[in-house]
This record gives C-alpha cells, structure tokens and sequence, in this order.
C-alpha cells in the first residue's frame, strides 16, 4: 500500500480546558500508488483533519500514518513536503506575489538553507505553468486572477513540489459550475498523463462520482464505508451521511454516476 493511515485518532482542544472535539476516531484508509481518492461527508466529518494526517501536518494521537512503509512520524517536514504537496481550500498570500513567485513558493522543500532558486526549479515551475494552463499568467500579480485563475496557480505550486501524492481540499469551493469543470478536467488529465496520486476531500458528490475510482466516506470523524465509486456511493449510503434522499444511477450520456436530492429525511 502506497499512502495509509492505520487507526488514527486526532482530538482538537486537548490541552486548552476547552470541550475537546474527537475530529478522527479510529480511522483506516489505504491509498494506491496512481489512484484518484475522494473523501466525502457532511460539515465537520473529519476530512479535512484526516486530510492533515496523511500530509503529516498534523500528528495522530494514536495510531500511524506511513508512505510506502515509512511511518510519517519518523519523516522530517522536509522530506515528507519533497513528496506530499497539499492544495487548500483558500490561499490568502500575506504580499502582493506574483503568479511565477506563487508557483516557485513549490520549490522550498527542495532548496538548502538560504538557498534562492535556480534556472532548473524556474523551468519546473513554468512547466507546471503550463500543465494548468497558467502560464500565460506568469508576471501577472496573484490577487488580481479570477477564483478558478488562483486556483489552477495554487494547484501549480503545489505541482512544482514535484511530490508523489496531492492532497486537495475542497478544490471547486465557491467556484461557479464552468470553473469546476475546468478544476475537474485539470485534475483528471494530471492524474492519467502524470500517474499523480490524488485525495480530495469535497462537498460535490457528482464531482466525486466522475473523477474519483475509489471513494472514502465519513461521518463523525469514522469511516462508514470505502471501496470502488460504483458500490459505495448508494442511495442507501448517502440516507446514512447526510440525512437526505437522493436518486443516484449512472447517467446515459455522462457516462457515470450522478446524485441527485429528493430531499431532507424527517
């Protein structure tokens, strides 16, 4: 198994005297080498907390979480960054970067103590410029690009990482339904023509449905269920995460599954 996080626990507030919040409870995923990964459910399920586990952003309290055999815990923030590259939710640079010093920010994990970047990580970062399409955007500043513009950018400097494994959280939030088919087609064709192992966690079920092979669904921080998108994503199963009714079949000229509401059970 490439990427697996083997009963992992994580509480929030342990130490602060506040009510502590069990956002993982005992969770175990494994993730193959070239996959597509889509972790799915309801606000505040644990995705995005799981999601910093397996980055090693964040330590379990119990159990572990390895790369290609390796616990993360024995691993430096270096050399897991060298391999393992997460694309937030929101990107908010504290200064005015512009988008070739927003995609050479990828390049960090890689360079030694006060060392600036070379002609070779330049061209990685153009190159990954250009697998997002955003390299006619080069000298233009960050803060002035659409949402699905920083996106595409922030997916490049996380591609300039030239890691193993990508990690994406909500990567089509609050983008409108013409960007979130374009952030689609971006991650589906860097996953085949670049074999890139990917896991994201997302709100979307029909983006799930048609980009990801192998679905993890989660509610109150456990998982209920993982395995091929075909035979976990259910009617049944969406009743059980999110309290709703919904029609889910495979749609003739998609060519995948679609969900689609009925409506709020109770």
């Amino acid at each position: 198994m490439f990427l697996a996080a083997d009963r992992v626990s994580y509480t929030y507030n342990r130490r602060t005297g506040v009510e502590p919040v069990n956002a993982v409870c005992d969770v175990s995923v494994r993730i193959q080498r070239g996959s597509l990964t889509g972790l799915i459910g309801p606000n505040g399920c644990g995705k995005t907390t799981l999601l910093k586990l397996l980055a090693g952003v964040l330590a379990p309290d119990s159990g572990l979480v390895a790369l290609d055999g390796r616990d993360l815990a024995g691993m430096s923030r270096r050399t897991v960054a060298r391999r393992v590259a997460v694309v937030p939710q929101e990107t908010h640079p504290a200064f005015e970067y512009s988008v070739i010093e927003m995609a050479l920010m990828g390049r960090h994990p890689h360079l030694g103590p006060f060392q600036l970047e070379g002609p070779d990580d330049l061209a990685i970062a153009y190159e990954a410029l250009a697998a997002t399409g955003t390299a006619q955007l080069a000298e233009r500043s960050y803060m002035t690009l659409s949402g699905g513009e920083k996106q595409r950018v922030v997916i490049a400097s996380a591609l300039t990482q030239t890691p193993e494994v990508l990690l994406l959280d909500e990567p089509t939030a609050s983008l409108d339904l013409g960007f979130q088919i374009e952030i689609g087609l971006l991650l589906r064709r860097l996953n085949q023509e670049r074999s890139a192992t990917m896991v994201m966690a997302t709100h979307d079920l029909n983006l799930a449905a048609s980009l990801c092979d192998t679905l993890v669904l989660m509610r109150n921080g456990r998982v209920l269920a993982s395995g091929n998108t075909r035979e976990v994503l259910t009617s049944a199963m969406v009743r059980q995460l999110y309290d709703v009714e919904a029609d889910v079949r495979v749609h003739e000229l998609a060519g995948h599954l679609t969900v689609v509401p009925l409506g709020r059970i109770g």
